[in-house]
């Protein structure tokens, strides 16, 4: 999959259309609802300030050329807050050239940023400050709690050793999940693991759900009128935005910047994806039931994600076709397409059992929906082999037994 992310023309772009998003549309806003309440419960409710950004502010302080990253799902890919961020900090720092990365891919969590966080954000240059969500995500595509951790403290321990003075702020935006969970007395597991993550490494957390949650229970607004879906109307990008401006006019409001370059603490699980990357399909030794398609796109009309269409992808249809792929690391896994054919694989990871999994999604009947599985975990350090095979056995509602994969995932 190539880093179309990457090219450096594409954050000048982003950045020429957040002023023209907030030029046109944010006035528009006002228009749908009457306007945030003010006097309701603070924004400082639902924020920690930990580092106080010091290392951005002295970058801001001593450096014209800044790189701001802003990772995460379709609330971050969206229109809406980050074009905001991008506009409040362009006006404070009117002297800053700001180079914005809009690194959001709709419908991945913690687990795909893990893998995809080198190609996509680190190869394109040093990042001062990031962004990163991926709560919503997480519980929509029932990532497992071990992994959401281990996803999200490889994020931050790969990020920091590509930059120790990157500043991240991580965020849990809302959902009707999140929003049950607190109303009854639960704290939602994915929020629970962003703030653990957060607080290990001294980072700024914002919670939103939590924010969401009580705001609707103080009758500040309601989830069906003003938010009315996870992707929230306009109504809810600026209560995001807000809530972000709030967090970063604390911290710039503090006049330390002094840069601090802490060492990493020891990790939260050894077994956490810090060194995780994509590893090229090109890799896979497979029979003639395989083959590469060099720009792969659908034929069935229905609809991809930007980046996993028009690239390089491995696929088999026919059941029994096997593949093996030899890689160095403790973690493997498939980055892939899955649509309306999507099919069952069988697959181990050196002697290993054997075992199955259903590539077929909620969501396949709609979409080529980019899908990540973790095939191999926590395992010893050094040579494996996977080895996948086509299932004769198929989803019910699939109409066939595809495996398309854009990229091997390993953690070397």
């Amino acid at each position: 999959m190539p880093g179309y992310i990457s090219k450096l023309v594409r954050p000048y772009l982003k950045l020429v259309f957040a002023v023209v998003f907030v030029g046109i549309f944010l006035p528009a806003m006002g228009q749908e609802r009457s306007g945030l309440v003010n006097t309701g419960l603070p924004y400082s409710n639902y924020y920690t300030l930990a580092n106080k950004l010091n290392n951005f502010k002295h970058v801001i302080a001593t450096r014209k050329n800044v790189r701001v990253t802003f990772l995460g799902g379709s609330i971050t890919y969206n229109p809406g807050w980050r074009q905001m961020v991008c506009k409040y900090l362009t006006d404070k720092f009117p002297n800053t050239d700001f180079h914005f990365i809009a690194a959001g891919i709709p419908s991945l969590g913690s687990l795909p940023h893990a893998f995809r966080l080198k190609r996509d954000v680190l190869d394109s240059g040093k990042t001062d400050l990031t962004f990163m969500e991926a709560a919503v995500n997480d519980r929509v595509n029932h990532t497992d709690s071990i992994t959401q951790v281990r996803a999200l403290e490889g994020i931050v321990r790969h990020a920091k050793r590509s930059n120790p003075a990157m500043d991240i702020i991580m965020i849990a935006f809302a959902d009707p999940n999140k929003i049950n969970d607190y109303n009854k007395g639960l704290i939602p597991p994915e929020i629970a693991n962003h703030q653990m993550v957060a607080e290990h490494y001294n980072l700024p957390f914002i919670n939103m759900g939590k924010e969401v949650s009580d705001k609707i229970n103080n009758k500040e607004f309601s989830w069906k009128g003003d938010f009315k879906d996870i992707h929230p109307a306009p109504f809810g990008q600026q209560l995001y935005f807000e809530n972000i401006k709030s967090l970063l006019n604390a911290c710039f409001d503090n006049e330390n910047t002094k840069a601090i370059e802490s060492p990493l603490p020891k990790p939260l699980d050894n077994a956490n994806f810090e060194h995780g990357s994509y590893y090229n399909i090109r890799n896979a030794r497979y029979d003639s039931g395989w083959s590469i398609d060099d720009n792969w796109k659908p034929t069935d009309g229905l609809g991809t994600r930007e980046g996993f269409v028009n690239v390089p992808v491995l696929s088999a249809v026919t059941p029994g076709s096997t593949l093996s792929l030899p890689f160095n690391g403790n973690v493997v896994g498939i980055a892939i397409v899955s649509g309306s054919d999507a099919g069952i694989i069988s697959y181990r990871v050196d002697d290993g059992p054997v075992n199955i999994v259903d590539l077929y999604t909620e969501w396949s009947s709609m979409l080529h929906l980019p899908w990540y599985l973790l095939l191999g975990s926590n395992l010893n350090p050094g040579n494996h082999t996977l080895t996948i095979t086509i299932s004769q056995l198929k989803n019910k509602k699939s109409k066939g037994t595809a495996c398309r994969i854009v990229d091997f995932l390993i953690n070397k």
